[in-house]
């Protein structure tokens, strides 16, 4: 989860063409969403016991996710994968995933004093991993049809009528978020971004119907906290069990999940809206998200699994100080000093794997699950960030 296209890492020769320059916007909404995956993870504890933070955790899982899928698919690429493309599905994907799943296994032996290894259900937030490996995968063939945004529609609300299309491998999430990603795609694809100006032109007033579309969704998610509590709307927001688990069992349900589908995109449009275009000292951190991603849930697992979160009171004291500390962690997790430690583990090169070990990125760069390039960093590198 970094940044936009190939950045400059190298001398510039005659022959290379000129790298594409890195645009702002990117870096800086990838930062933003991971600083609202770490917050939605850190308050979790607190909605058991305040509706007030249970109501700011359901307008974050309305769109949080289905941004980060949109921006993921902004930067996929829908042409037949090349070799190096295909190693990057083994070494940014399902490598780290056994690494970290191995990491939660005996993480939950040490505390737990007791684990199940189950390398098809992903713990915690490892399911991105595999949504991620998914979504490249199946692009290609859905860049093959007609209407390829209304399959994805179609996939996703069908899934939920599937009670078999579990968990694993995270298949349900994947297909539920699906539509996000290949919305994101069609967005590149079709050049609608730059055909508009998007990144460009921002009057006054689209930044203020934005906050007044993210006000309105946080009054409405506080104001009938009690009605979203009794369809327990936040399993809705997951988009992970069948429609017949969330008490959906007629057979319009799959409306619902339209309806939802609907709310993401356009409370993600506003929070696109609202991500500053310009360069900023935090900015650099958005191209280090897969660092935050993997590694801010074993931060959190004490605080959440030992209860320090619960029946913290005043909310408007606790709510302001754990949002605060979420950045500040997500912050901590991207700076050089822990990519430095924790590099062979969220971004391992194992050129023993491969009969061809020039596959595993020594190209001049390296990359994220999300498609964002960036410069390597090696002795010898003088471009100025």
């Amino acid at each position: 989860m970094h940044s936009t296209g190939a950045d400059p890492t190298s001398p510039a020769t005659a022959s290379a063409p000129r790298p594409r320059k890195r645009v702002p916007f990117w870096d800086n909404a990838r930062y933003a969403c991971i600083v609202l995956v770490v917050l939605g993870h850190a308050i979790q504890r607190l909605t058991y016991d305040s509706d007030i933070a249970l109501a700011a955790y359901l307008a974050l899982y309305a769109f949080h996710m289905p941004a980060f899928a949109i921006i993921s698919g902004y930067f996929s690429k829908s042409g037949s994968p090349t070799r190096v493309q295909m190693a990057r599905v083994i070494t940014d994907i399902l490598v780290p995933y056994v690494i970290f799943e191995f990491l939660w296994t005996l993480t939950k032996w040490f505390v737990e004093g007791q684990a199940d290894p189950n390398f098809t259900k992903p713990s915690w937030t490892l399911w991105f991993l595999l949504a991620l490996g998914i979504f490249r995968l199946v692009l290609p063939y859905l860049a093959l049809l007609r209407w390829p945004l209304l399959w994805t529609v179609i996939i996703s609300v069908g899934v939920g009528y599937l009670p078999n299309v579990d968990s694993t491998f995270s298949l349900s999430r994947t297909l539920g978020l699906l539509p996000f990603f290949a919305l994101g795609w069609w967005l590149r694809d079709r050049d609608v971004v730059t055909r508009l100006r998007l990144l460009d032109v921002r009057p006054w007033w689209v930044r203020a119907t934005a906050l007044c579309v993210l006000g309105i969704a946080g009054f409405a998610a506080w104001n009938w906290i009690d009605v979203w509590k009794q369809v327990d709307l936040g399993r809705w927001f997951f988009y992970e069990d069948a429609y017949a688990d969330l008490g959906g069992e007629q057979w319009w349900a799959g409306g619902a999940r339209i309806a939802l589908m609907l709310l993401a995109v356009i409370l993600s449009a506003a929070f696109f809206a609202l991500i500053p275009r310009g360069t900023h000292w935090w900015t650099r951190f958005g191209q280090y998200t897969m660092y935050v991603f993997l590694l801010h849930s074993f931060v959190l697992y004490p605080f959440r699994e030992s209860g320090v979160l619960r029946d913290l009171d005043p909310t408007w004291l606790w709510l302001p100080l754990v949002t605060l500390l979420s950045v500040v962690l997500a912050l901590a997790l991207a700076t050089k000093p822990i990519r430095s430690i924790f590099r062979p583990l969220v971004e391992p090169r194992p050129r023993w794997l491969f009969t061809d070990p020039e596959l595993t990125g020594r190209q001049g760069h390296r990359s994220d699950p999300t498609g964002s390039r960036r410069p390597r960093q090696t002795p010898d590198a003088s471009v100025k960030r």
